[in-house]
């Protein structure tokens, strides 16, 4: 871990392959003034919009929207099938298509309300602009979206064969992010606040309405995205249902890694902002690039890191850099020559979630060994995409 003492609060940084864009904004965050002891810094950490994803900030009574960030939620939920990896492989073909076809992906939603499906809808905060999404909300419920998003089948070290799905609120965090950034800003400009516009860093004073308000919506969104990935996880356990009748799943794990926490660090009261940071607290997962391995971990809650450990591999190329400079084919031969079969419908963009454009997992979880003790290995042998 290294540590940077240049700025008002300082920086401690895990890992070194740190860009130069996103050291300018980590040292954004620590040169806010309600930044709070430090900032962290994880290994997987790459440029982000206002704040570095993979980023974690203390905050004094202030809660910045861009620091929690666009798909407020976004986590993921990983579980054993009951079934070996063995008995899977053969018809795992199968089985992804079974899931493409039950699940939406990319901008698709589901053509009716899944309402009937989850109670996260009976207690939904009176807030105007998130009531208005709730009818849209409904029907994305149990849909994947695109970018970095997935659903894999895993095979652990014992043989047994797992699924992960990495989604989160969909298009209703959006929404309630850009909402409530737009107010950040109007405000700062209003009380002519010492932070620059384009740090794009706008905050909130949780004991504002407009900050309390956001804090309920965020907490709704956190809701909904676990719901979200619960309810595609029960439509891939049918799809293995339907190949595997005596199948009986094991309980699953699930951690966001999109939110903001009111929690006590340096026995203070603060706000802790996790953008691609996930809180290492009991069981963890750590997500790799695709075709790439994942790992359940154990936290360790360690003090420094504010309880926090990274979210994935984090990126090394932006996604149309990516597009440009790996070709498709490339991607494909890779995955093919990982026995790693692909479920996606366009190939065109593919290159955006090449291994190549991330960071090396196992270097990753090198770097964090004092955040989160690896328990468990899981190489990827199917994934769903958008």
């Amino acid at each position: 871990m290294k540590r940077i003492t240049s700025e008002r609060v300082p920086i401690l940084v895990w890992g070194d392959q740190i860009d130069d864009q996103t050291l300018v904004q980590v040292r954004n965050l620590a040169n806010l003034p309600f930044a709070f002891h430090h900032v962290a810094l994880m290994p997987d950490a790459h440029v982000g919009y206002g704040m570095p994803i993979g980023g974690v900030l203390a905050a004094v009574r202030r809660v910045v929207p861009h620091a929690v960030g666009l798909d407020i939620g976004c986590g993921v939920r990983a579980w054993p099938t009951g079934l070996t990896a063995a008995r899977v492989r053969p018809v795992r073909d199968r089985i992804l298509s079974d899931i493409q076809r039950s699940i939406p992906t990319g901008f698709e939603w589901h053509k009716a309300s899944q309402a009937e499906c989850t109670t996260v809808f009976d207690e939904v905060p009176d807030v105007p602009v998130l009531r208005a999404e709730i009818t849209k909300a409904e029907r994305q419920a149990g849909t994947l979206g695109g970018g970095n998003h997935f659903i894999e089948l895993q095979e652990a070290e014992d043989g047994e064969c797992w699924s992960m799905v990495h989604s989160g609120s969909r298009n209703l965090g959006k929404q309630m992010a850009d909402h409530y950034d737009a107010i950040a800003r109007d405000t700062e400009a209003r009380r002519r606040s010492p932070v620059p516009h384009e740090w794009g860093l706008a905050s909130l004073g949780t004991d504002t309405e407009s900050g309390r308000e956001y804090l309920a919506v965020m907490e709704f969104c956190l809701a909904f995205a676990r719901e979200n990935r619960r309810l595609m996880i029960e439509t891939v356990q049918r799809a293995f249902a339907r190949v595997f009748p005596d199948v009986a799943p094991g309980e699953a794990v699930d951690v966001h890694h999109n939110y903001a926490a009111i929690e006590t660090h340096f026995g203070t009261e603060v706000v802790v902002h996790r953008k691609g940071a996930v809180r290492a607290q009991g069981v963890v997962l750590v997500p790799g690039s695709m075709g790439t391995a994942s790992y359940v971990g154990r936290g360790l809650e360690n003090p420094d890191s504010f309880c926090s450990c990274s979210h994935g591999a984090g990126r090394v190329l932006g996604r149309k850099q990516a597009v440009r400079t790996i070709p498709v084919e490339a991607v494909l031969r890779d995955l093919e020559e990982r026995d790693v079969r692909l479920f996606k419908p366009k190939k065109a963009d593919v290159a955006e979630e090449s291994p190549a454009a991330y960071k090396d997992i196992e270097d990753v979880m090198q770097h964090q060994r004092d955040l989160v003790d690896p328990v468990m290995r899981l190489v990827p042998f199917g994934v769903v995409k958008a």
